[in-house]
């Protein structure tokens, strides 16, 4: 892919949520398949199509991925 297609599409996929996401803050899913859970952020990735997606740990210790957008800060 062509880096400024990349950079172009990183610039369009960040939000408000995903640019004060940082591992080991806490964190309520608000939308998508995980709709209600909470947990601590373990890892943020941004795929080569520029999607940001976190892996949310629960107090069970349960881990299931997301996607940035869907995540608000606790």
């Amino acid at each position: 892919m062509n880096k400024n297609i990349a950079a172009y599409h990183n610039s369009i996929m960040k939000t408000d949520t995903s640019e004060k996401l940082k591992d080991g803050a806490k964190c309520k899913v608000i939308a998508g398949t995980h709709r209600g859970k909470s947990g601590v952020v373990q890892d943020i990735h941004t795929s080569k199509t520029g999607a940001i997606t976190t892996t949310v740990l629960q107090k069970s210790g349960d881990r299931f991925k997301t996607l940035a957008k869907n995540v608000e800060l606790a």
